[in-house]
C-alpha cells in the first residue's frame, strides 16, 4: 500500500505532463491563445505566491513583467537587433536589479505600508513609460518581432510558441517548488511568522526577504519577455493595476498556503473570464463575489474544497449504502 501511494505522485504528474503536451492537437485558434496566455500567468503566480510566504503582497509584481517586457521590447526591435534568445534571461536580469534596486525601501514596510509602497513603485514605472518616448510613450512599440528560429523551429504561429511558454514555465514551476521546499523557503516562513524572533537567532530577515522578492521579479520577468514576444506589441496599459488584481485574484482564491492553490486559482479565473468573455464589464464584480465567497466558506482557498467535502461524500455513501440494504 505504501508503494502504491509513492507511485501515485509521479503516476499524475506524468499523466498531466503528456496532457499539457497533447492538448494543442486539440485546441486550435482563440482557446490555443487562451491557454498559452495562461501558461505565462501561471509563472507570473507561482512567483508571486513566493513572495507572499513572507508576509507581503507585491502590488509592483506585474511592473517586473513589465520591466523583462521592455527591456526585450527595446533591445530586439526598437533600437537594436539582438536576438529574442538573448534578451530573454537579460530581461529578467534587468527585472531582478530593478527589484533589488526598490527592495531596500520597500522590504523596510510591512503590512498594508508594503503593499503602498510597491503599488506606488509600479505605478511609477508605469508612469515612466507612457511619459517617454524613448519607450514608446502611451502608444508603446510595435511590431515586436517574433522569437528567433532555433533548430529548424520557427516562432510564427502558435503552437511552438505554446511550446516554447510550456517548456519554461514547467522549468519555472520546478525551481519554485524546490525553493518552497528548500532551507530558504522554509526560513522565510518562519519570518513570516515571527520576524523578531529570527533576527534575535542572527538570521538575516531583511536578506531572506530580498532575495525572495528579487527571485520573484526576475521569473516576472521572464514572463514579460514571452508575453510580449507572442502578443507583438508592448504599451504600458497591459501592465495596469487590473492585471495585478487578476494574478492576487487567483492567488487568493486557489489558496497561497499551499503551492498549487494559486495555479488552480488562475484556472479557475480564467475560465470564469472565458465564459463571461461577452460581458467583460461584469469580470470584475464576479471576481468579487468569487473572493467574498471563498473567503467566508474556503477561507484557504479552492485547493481545501476535496478535504472540506470528503466528509460530506462518506455521508452520502452510507446514507446510499443504507437505501441498498
Amino acid at each position: 500500500m505504501k508503494n502504491r501511494g509513492n507511485l501515485t505522485k509521479p503516476l499524475a504528474l506524468a499523466v498531466l505532463l503528456l496532457f499539457l503536451i497533447l492538448l494543442p492537437l486539440f485546441v486550435r485558434g482563440y482557446w490555443l491563445d487562451v491557454l498559452i496566455l495562461l501558461t505565462i500567468n501561471v509563472i507570473l503566480v507561482v512567483s508571486f505566491r513566493l513572495v507572499t510566504t513572507m508576509g507581503g503582497w507585491n502590488f509592483a509584481h506585474i511592473a517586473m513583467m513589465g520591466v523583462g517586457a521592455y527591456t526585450s521590447a527595446l533591445l530586439t526591435t526598437k533600437y537594436l537587433d539582438w536576438p529574442f534568445w538573448l534578451t530573454l534571461p537579460l530581461g529578467g536580469l534587468v527585472a531582478a536589479f530593478v527589484a533589488l534596486a526598490i527592495s531596500y525601501p520597500c522590504l523596510r514596510t510591512k503590512g498594508f505600508y508594503f503593499f503602498l509602497s510597491t503599488f506606488a513603485a509600479g505605478e511609477a514605472m508605469r508612469q515612466v513609460w507612457i511619459r517617454f518616448q524613448f519607450f514608446g510613450g502611451k502608444y508603446g512599440i510595435c511590431p515586436i518581432i517574433h522569437p528567433n528560429p532555433i533548430l529548424g523551429i520557427e516562432f510564427v504561429r502558435a503552437v511552438p510558441n505554446y511550446y516554447l511558454a510550456l517548456v519554461i514555465t514547467l522549468l519555472s514551476v520546478f525551481i519554485f517548488y524546490r525553493l518552497d521546499k528548500s532551507r530558504i523557503g522554509d526560513t522565510v516562513k518562519a519570518i513570516n511568522s515571527d520576524e523578531e524572533l529570527c533576527e534575535a537567532m542572527g538570521i538575516n530577515t531583511w536578506g531572506y526577504k530580498a532575495l525572495v522578492f528579487v527571485v520573484a521579479s526576475f521569473f516576472a520577468g521572464i514572463a514579460g519577455v514571452l508575453l510580449v514576444h507572442y502578443n507583438g506589441l508592448i504599451n504600458a496599459e497591459a501592465f495596469s493595476v487590473a492585471y495585478c488584481y487578476k494574478i492576487i485574484t487567483a492567488t487568493i482564491i486557489g489558496g497561497a498556503a499551499t503551492f498549487v492553490g494559486p495555479i488552480i486559482g488562475l484556472v479557475v479565473m480564467t475560465g470564469v473570464t472565458e465564459i463571461f468573455r461577452d460581458l467583460l464589464e461584469w469580470v470584475p464584480l464576479i471576481y468579487g463575489v468569487f473572493i467574498i465567497g471563498v473567503l467566508l466558506f474556503l477561507p484557504d482557498g479552492l485547493v481545501t474544497l476535496p478535504r472540506r467535502m470528503s466528509p460530506l461524500i462518506k455521508k452520502i455513501q452510507m446514507i446510499g449504502k443504507g437505501i441498498a440494504r
